[in-house]
C-alpha cells in the first residue's frame, strides 16, 4: 500500500521485491500494525515524509535474505522492526544512549518504506527478536504501542497511581505491565465512553471514566496518550504535588494556557520522543516474562484504508492490525 498524492491517499500497487543492501535485513511481513502515527502521516500532521511511501512502522515477519555482513539473525528467524530505523551514531545524543533524540534520525513507514507490503527491508541492528508467546498479529502491537507506552511508563518514575489518557493500543498495553508491576491504574476515555471504559476495568485499572472527572485519589503521575492539548491542564489538576504528566505522542493539539497553580508544587511536564534500541531490549524482555493481552482487529493489507479510518472513528478497541501474507 503506497501513500502518494495531492491530498495523500493510500493506493494499492505493484512494486518490484526489494533486496537488502548491506547490514539490511529482507523480511516477509506476517502481520504490521496500524497507529495513530499513519493517521498523523496521512492527515499531513506531520511534515517530512518520503513520497512516495510504504507505510507502518510495527512489522513482525520472517527473515528471508541477509545483506552482506548481516550475522545477527538467520534466514527464517521471526524479526520486529519498530519506529526507529537508523541513527547516525555519532552525535552528543547517540553516544550518550539517547539515540530517540538523534537529529539525523530515520523513522521506518516514514522516512523508510515500511510493512505496508507483503516485503520489507530493514537494518539488521534496529530490529528486534520476537518473544515466542506471541503470534505475529498479537506481537505488532508491541513494536510501537507497547515501546512508546513502556517508555512514558519508564518516564513516569516510580508512581503508584497512574493516570492514563485515551484507552487505545498503548494504554491497553501499558496498563498490564503497569498493573504487573504492582502499580494502581487510573482509566480516562472521552465523555460517555462506557465501553471503553469497561475495556479499562477489564485490563486492571481500580478506576474508569471520563477525562473531565477527578479520579477518587490524586495520582503520582498521568501518561496522555490521545493527541488533546486540552488534556494537560486537567492532568495536571489531578496529580499530586511532586508528580508527572508525559505527553506520549508524537503529535499533539495546542496546550491551551493555564493557571500557575496547576504546575505549582513541583509538578511537571514531560514529552516522550521516539524510542531507544535499550527500550526494545528491555521492554520485549519483559513481555516474554508475562503474556501481555494484545486486543487486536484484523484487515487484509488491501484494506489498509479501511483500518486506518475504523482507527480514527474509534470503532475498535485495543490496536488494528494488517495481515500482509
Amino acid at each position: 500500500m503506497i501513500l502518494d498524492g495531492t491530498p495523500l491517499a493510500l493506493q494499492l500497487r505493484e512494486l518490484p521485491q526489494p533486496e537488502p543492501a548491506p547490514g539490511q535485513v529482507l523480511i516477509a511481513v506476517h502481520a504490521c500494525g496500524i497507529c495513530r502515527t499513519d493517521l498523523h502521516i496521512l492527515d499531513a500532521e506531520l511534515h517530512e515524509p518520503k513520497l512516495p511511501l510504504v507505510p507502518g512502522h510495527q512489522i513482525v515477519g520472517t527473515v528471508a535474505a541477509l545483506g552482506a555482513g548481516v550475522d545477527s539473525f538467520a534466514v527464517g528467524e521471526r524479526v520486529g522492526v519498530p519506529w526507529l530505523g537508523a541513527t547516525c551514531g555519532q552525535c552528543r545524543y547517540c553516544q550518550s544512549g539517547r539515540e530517540n533524540l538523534c537529529a539525523q534520525a530515520r523513522f521506518t513507514g516514514y522516512h523508510l518504506d515500511g510493512g505496508f507490503a507483503e516485503y520489507a527491508v530493514a537494518a539488521a541492528s534496529f530490529c528486534f527478536p520476537i518473544p515466542p508467546n506471541y503470534s505475529d498479529e498479537h506481537a505488532a502491537p508491541l513494536l510501537c504501542a507497547g515501546l512508546i507506552g513502556y517508555r512514558s511508563l519508564v518516564m513516569a518514575g516510580d508512581a503508584q497511581r497512574i493516570g492514563l489518557y485515551g484507552i487505545g493500543a498503548a494504554a491497553h498495553i501499558i496498563a498490564q505491565v503497569a498493573r504487573f508491576l504492582g502499580r494502581e491504574v487510573y482509566a480516562f476515555t472521552r465523555e460517555g465512553d462506557l465501553a471503553s471504559q469497561a475495556f479499562a476495568r477489564s485490563l486492571g485499572a481500580v478506576w474508569a471514566g471520563a477525562s473531565s472527572e477527578r479520579p477518587p485519589q490524586e495520582l503520582d503521575a498521568a501518561i496522555i496518550f490521545a493527541p488533546v492539548g486540552a488534556l494537560v491542564p486537567q492532568a495536571l489538576g489531578c496529580v499530586a504535588r511532586g508528580g508527572r504528566v508525559v505527553c506520549a505522542g508524537i503529535h499533539m493539539s495546542d496546550i491551551p494556557a493555564f493557571r500557575y497553580e496547576l504546575l505549582w508544587g513541583e509538578r511537571s511536564v514531560h514529552s516522550v520522543a521516539n524510542l531507544t534500541r535499550k527500550d526494545g531490549r528491555d521492554f520485549l524482555a519483559l513481555a516474554a516474562q508475562t503474556t501481555l493481552h494484545t486486543e487486536v482487529t484484523t484487515f487484509p493489507l488491501e484494506a489498509a484504508g479501511a483500518g486506518l479510518q475504523a482507527l480514527r472513528a474509534g470503532r475498535f478497541q485495543g490496536a488494528g492490525v494488517l495481515l500482509c501474507r
